[in-house]
C-alpha cells in the first residue's frame, strides 16, 4: 500500500512557490483547509491565483492571505463576507473572476475527470459569456467553459487514512470532493488520520488515487460565519 502520509503541514506544502495557481476547498468557513492556509501565510508566497468559492472573512481563511497581499487573482463565485476582498476588487488591486457557482464546481470536476472543457447554459446572454464559444444543443444555447489548471489543491476532510482515502462530514462536503485530483498535487488535511483498513469502504467519499499528500491538522477553530439566534421570550 502506498503511504501518502506526511509528518506535518510544512512537508505537505513542500514545493509551493510564488505565482502558482491554488485550489482551496470550503464554502464560507465550512470545510476550509485552515492549517494549509495558515502555513501559506507563513511561507509568504506572493502572486497567487486562488480558486475558491469565496475568500473567507477579513481575519480568517483566505482573508489572511488577502491582508498580506499574497493573492494576485481570485477566481470565485461570492464576495459577500469579506470587506477587504471587496475593497481590493473595487480599487483594482485584486484581479477577480466571478463565475456562477455551479460553473465553478463543474470546472473543478472537469479537471478532476481529465476533461478539457464543459458546456453549460449558465451565463449565456450575459457578460459571463462574452468572448467565449457558444453552441446550440437541442434548441438551447450553452457556453463553453474550460477546466481549471491548478498547481495544488488544498482540501479538508473529517477522516482520512495513509492511503489518502477521505470522508467528509456534513456541509464540509462542498467543493472539497470536486477539487481532489483536479490539480497537479492534491494535499488533504484531516481532523483524524487513521490506519489503512480502518475506514469502511462503503463510507469513503474520495478514494486515495485522487490524493498525493495527507496530514493530520493540529487545531481547527470551526468558526460560525453568520450566527443567527432567537430572542428569549
Amino acid at each position: 500500500m502506498i503511504n501518502k502520509k506526511v509528518d506535518n503541514v510544512h512537508s505537505a506544502l513542500d514545493g509551493v512557490k510564488d505565482n502558482m495557481t491554488l485550489m482551496l476547498g470550503g464554502f464560507g468557513l465550512s470545510g476550509i483547509p485552515e492549517n494549509s492556509i495558515a502555513h501559506l501565510v507563513k511561507l509568504g508566497v506572493k502572486g497567487l491565483t486562488c480558486i475558491s468559492n469565496n475568500a473567507g472573512v477579513d481575519d480568517f481563511g483566505l482573508g489572511l492571505l488577502l491582508h498580506k497581499r499574497q493573492i494576485n487573482k481570485m477566481i470565485s463565485s461570492y464576495v459577500g463576507e469579506n470587506d477587504e476582498f471587496e475593497r481590493q476588487m473595487l480599487s483594482g488591486e485584486l484581479d477577480v473572476e466571478l463565475i456562477p457557482q455551479g460553473t465553478l464546481a463543474e470546472r473543478c470536476r472537469a479537471a478532476q475527470a481529465g476533461f478539457p472543457a464543459i458546456y453549460t447554459p449558465a451565463g449565456y446572454g450575459t457578460e459571463v459569456a462574452e468572448g467565449k464559444e457558444t453552441r446550440d444543443f437541442d434548441g438551447k444555447m450553452y457556453v463553453l467553459e474550460h477546466a481549471f489548471k491548478a498547481d495544488y489543491a488544498f482540501v479538508k476532510a473529517w477522516k482520512g487514512d495513509a492511503a489518502g482515502n477521505l470522508i467528509f462530514k456534513g456541509t464540509a462536503r462542498n467543493f472539497n470532493p470536486n477539487m481532489c485530483g483536479a490539480a497537479k498535487v492534491t494535499v488533504a488535511e484531516v481532523e483524524e488520520l487513521v490506519p489503512v483498513g480502518t475506514l469502511d469502504p462503503n463510507q469513503i467519499h474520495i478514494p486515495g488515487i485522487f490524493v498525493q499528500r495527507i496530514f493530520q491538522g493540529e487545531v481547527y477553530q470551526k468558526r460560525i460565519e453568520q450566527r443567527t439566534v432567537r430572542q428569549r421570550d
